[in-house]
């Protein structure tokens, strides 16, 4: 396995990926913390406040002008929501040591910015600079109240929101504009002072070993080399070490929906956009496999059900798919309709819920599904920032699935499994946004 995690403190890990497919390395941080609607606008604000200078680099051009300096490097930042958790994301990308023309330090100049602009933010008059902090709200008002314009995009929302109303995951992950006039660049600060003693803190490496070998001694002192420069970085000296706050992802278990939720919501659209949200209520171990076969048969592709009977067969939406959530287990079907065709529409969907149940699909349904997955696991390792976000999901859950292992358990599905799998599933909310 190519993949190794070291904790440093509690509450603070490394982990190392060793890959021999790039000629750059990536460096990311993630600081995880509950999903909670009185912090919610504060971490996007902070994250995107953070990136416009620190202390020893206090503006953005600063930091640009650094990283060009360093072959090209680049960083970015963001925020996400994994499971009922709130995630701030920070990238920096620059070339491997082995491809520069002469040797220097530059893991280091990475690891030192990047931890710079994260634990070093600059401050005014005990608060972030009060130029930044308007600045990013205005931009965050704008993120906000942008969402509308995307329809497909904004229904999937509403759907989440409706179906965990009330429950951490129903929140926008950007926050809420009513928020913003009650931040101030003090209290933001001292927020963010105190977020940064609880989070679970990761540090992930994919790291470029031209000469990769299973095991071998260059592989392993190339990680060591690493960490020892994280280890004896001044900022993580200082942090404190921690019962991190955060959600584990399979502590998230779902009860059945006792009704269907119907959410019908007007406005001026040409098309009519569904959305359904199922609940898969099954928590063994192997559940998220087979509810991954499940899906993948159910809207996974242009092989899947939902393509082939919603769409192509009746003619009945544009788009037609589904998509899994492991973190939450739960399903969204997605379907672009013709207003007029809701009611036909929802009960070609149904149809297809109920056959999968009883069994009608073929062999070479499950056998096209397994395949579109194994390949997409396979494709994980293709792509550094894709790699790093498949390990740290692997950490937010607590436990460790190789890459490897996940394609065995998958191609191990039959379809005695999905179907069992199928009867645990159900419809819980219906979102129908139409003029």
């Amino acid at each position: 396995m190519n993949y190794v995690k070291k904790e440093i403190k509690k509450g603070i890990s490394i982990h190392n990926i060793s890959t021999n497919k790039f000629k750059t390395n990536l460096y990311a941080v993630f600081l995880a913390t509950p999903m909670n609607r009185e912090t919610v606008t504060k971490n996007a604000l902070i994250t995107a406040i953070l990136r416009r200078g620190s202390q020893n680099l206090q503006s953005q051009d600063v930091i640009s002008k650094k990283l060009e300096e360093m072959y090209g490097a680049s960083f970015d930042c963001g925020i996400d929501k994994t499971g009922d958790n709130h995630i701030m994301k920070f990238y920096l990308e620059a070339i491997s040591e082995e491809f520069l023309p002469e040797k220097e330090e530059l893991a280091k100049k990475c690891i030192e910015i990047l931890l710079d602009i994260i634990f070093n933010p600059l401050i005014e008059n005990n608060g972030f600079k009060e130029e930044y902090v308007e600045s990013e709200k205005n931009n965050l008002k704008q993120i906000i109240e942008s969402k509308i314009d995307n329809k497909r995009a904004y229904s999937l929302e509403r759907c989440v929101e409706e179906m965990f109303k009330d429950e951490p995951y129903g929140l926008y992950k950007y926050g809420y504009v009513e928020d913003l006039d009650k931040l101030t660049p003090q209290n933001l600060y001292e927020y963010y002072k105190q977020l940064i003693n609880q989070c679970k803190i990761d540090i992930f490496v994919s790291n470029t070993i031209t000469n990769m070998a299973s095991n071998t001694t260059n592989d392993l002192e190339s990680n060591e080399n690493i960490n020892n420069i994280i280890e004896q970085n001044d900022i993580i000296k200082k942090l404190k070490e921690r019962e991190p706050i955060y959600v584990k992802s399979n502590e998230n278990n779902n009860q059945e929906s006792s009704q269907e939720k119907v959410i019908e919501e007007h406005m001026q659209v040409g098309q009519g956009n569904l959305v359904i949200g199922l609940k898969v209520n099954a928590n063994q171990d192997d559940a998220k496999y087979l509810t991954s076969v499940y899906n993948a048969i159910l809207g996974g592709g242009a092989n899947s059900k939902l393509f082939q009977n919603v769409r192509e067969k009746e003619s009945l939406a544009y788009t037609a798919a589904s998509n899994y959530r492991r973190q939450k287990n739960v399903i969204f079907i997605r379907c672009g309709i013709e207003i007029e065709n809701y009611k036909k529409a929802l009960d070609t969907i149904r149809v297809q819920l109920e056959d999968i149940k009883n069994g009608n699909f073929t062999e070479e349904d499950l056998i096209n599904s397994k395949k579109l997955i194994t390949e997409s696991i396979r494709g994980i390792s293709s792509e550094q920032d894709t790699e790093i976000t498949y390990y740290y999901g692997q950490e937010l859950s607590n436990k460790l699935v190789s890459l490897e292992d996940y394609i065995h358990k998958i191609e191990g599905v039959t379809k005695k499994d999905v179907e069992e799998i199928a009867r645990n599933i159900s419809v819980d909310t219906i979102y129908f946004l139409r003029d």
